[in-house]
């Protein structure tokens, strides 16, 4: 061994921490308690029709929608894998910051229209929408399942963020014959069951344990953790001296990564509320006028978003070595935190893991049972039906996602979602033009979109995986990479235009 290998900081191992495990298993408990009696909270007088079960009756004020959208949009896995980017390439991982700020004024103009639209047509899904507005069997198709397969690695990310508590308890690798990871095995299959049993009420509900929980956290960690570790001063100045040394990453923007950036912003600001939990959450409220001041409220996860991303400086002042990122934050709870605090920090993350992750599974059931089961297979379902095929749907998502995180490595998962936010991006012609003008017509939103779905796939597909960028074929200094999905998502309009010029107008049948 070399003396400098010998002087450095041996990597973070977890090992089983009994009053953590104590204090995660207390609220654990008593979330899952929440989910089977949400079914009795705001009762209805049946739980045996989609917009029950699927959107909680779409009454959902103020103060639940906002709990509720940002317990969905804000999940366990941006509390682990913004601080473990900031970790690995410092500011360039702040990216997810100004995504945050730019989506609201969106939601604010566009929400409450879509919302308006779902409500007076009965509408529950975004291929529901589609299809009411141009009468294409085969666009509200494509948008379902684009919708449903750009969902399942996020579920999937879900339970890396569980995965991630379950190692830093010291409990990782624990079997019961067949079943691999018994721990998160056993964890989301009581989140299906309450999930089947109470809709989006379960989620609902808990949001407000979990946000509080992840606020306190957060609240703590950034005055603490400084005080630690000799003020924000010395957590800048180590974190720049570990990039500097890696000769990777900074505390500042390299001259090439400012469009990258910014185009990385605004492609997963116009991404984030097509995806069928943000839609669903925004169904679920009782108004347009309750989006709209949801629009102004939720900024304050933004705040607290960037806090949870100092995180990532703050590792490296404390000289945390993982052999993962993604055991960042766990690591530094485990490491400059009491047992009882570490607990209560990995059940907040636990948690925010499942209230996403119930909210995507249904959101994904709603698409398969409105827009192929009632489309395809039943069209004279009744609404109890519907509520039957989503609840046995939801779990199908949720086992499928549970396979994919425990039998293929995680970086599938990863890469996948990456693939996911350029395709579900796609989805925004159909979607959100529609509101504005009555110009564009089915033809050219399927060939578009089909255009921006296979190129968005192409470019992010290479030799060493994929890669959420794409090096400019002209101008700008050399090395000035754009996000894929932004280009892709040129590409569908500019084909959508095309063909729509090129095509006969045709009467649109009423759906």
């Amino acid at each position: 061994m070399t003396p400098d290998a010998a002087a450095a900081p041996a990597v973070w191992t977890p090992t089983l921490n009994y009053p953590a495990l104590a204090v995660f298993l207390f609220f654990f408990t008593l979330v899952t308690v929440m989910g089977f009696i949400a079914a009795r909270w705001r009762k209805p007088e049946t739980l045996a029709h989609i917009d029950e079960w699927g959107l909680g009756g779409r009454n959902f004020g103020t103060w639940i929608t906002w709990f509720l959208v940002g317990g969905d949009f804000y999940t366990a896995y941006t509390v682990i894998a913004v601080p473990a980017l900031v970790y690995a390439v410092g500011a360039y991982g702040f990216f997810a910051l100004p995504y945050t700020i730019v989506v609201y004024p969106f939601v604010f103009l566009v929400m409450p229209l879509l919302w308006k639209k779902a409500k007076e047509m009965n509408y529950v899904t975004a291929g529901d929408i589609v299809h009411g507005k141009y009468g294409s069997r085969p666009l509200e198709l494509v948008v379902a399942i684009t919708g449903v397969v750009a969902t399942m690695p996020y579920i999937a990310l879900q339970l890396i963020g569980m995965e991630a508590v379950i190692k830093a308890l010291g409990l990782s690798g624990i079997s019961l014959g067949p079943i691999h990871n018994f721990p998160l095995t056993v964890a989301f299959l009581i989140l299906a069951f309450y999930t089947y049993s109470s809709g989006l009420r379960a989620p609902a509900l808990i949001a407000f344990v979990k946000d509080i929980m992840i606020y306190i956290v957060v609240i703590v960690a950034v005055i603490v953790v400084p005080m630690k570790l000799g003020g924000y001063g010395a957590v800048f100045e180590k974190a720049g001296a570990d990039f500097a040394t890696a000769g990777k990453g900074g505390l500042t923007l390299g001259g090439n990564q400012v469009v990258a950036y910014a185009t990385l912003a605004l492609g997963s600001a116009l991404a984030a509320f097509m995806y069928p939990h943000t839609l669903t959450g925004i169904f679920a409220a009782n108004s347009a006028n309750t989006i709209r001041k949801n629009a102004v409220l939720l900024p304050a996860y933004t705040l607290l978003l960037g806090l949870i991303a100092m995180l990532g400086y703050m590792g490296h002042a404390a000289g945390i070595k993982v052999a993962t990122n993604n055991d960042i934050v766990p690591a530094l709870f485990d490491t400059l935190f009491s047992g009882w605090f570490a607990g209560f920090a990995y059940a907040a993350i636990g948690i925010g893991a499942l209230v996403p992750a119930a909210v995507m599974s249904i959101g994904a059931a709603n698409l398969f049972t409105r827009n192929f089961w009632k489309a395809y297979v039943n069209p004279q379902v009744t609404p109890a039906g519907e509520a039957a095929v989503a609840k046995l749907t939801s779990l199908v998502v949720k086992v499928g996602a549970l396979l994919v995180i425990i039998y293929l490595p995680t970086k599938f998962a990863l890469d996948l979602q990456l693939l996911g936010g350029i395709w579900i991006l796609q989805t925004l012609p159909a979607l959100v033009f529609g509101l504005y003008t009555n110009w564009f017509r089915a033809p050219g939103l399927l060939v578009g979109w089909a255009v921006g779905f296979v190129s968005g796939s192409w470019m992010a597909w290479g030799p060493d995986g994929l890669k959420p960028l794409q090096a400019l074929p002209f101008g700008g200094p050399a090395g000035t990479t754009v996000y894929i999905g932004l280009i892709a998502l040129a590409l569908n309009i500019v084909v959508a235009v095309v063909v729509n010029v090129a095509t006969p107008k045709r009467a649109v049948v009423p759906a």
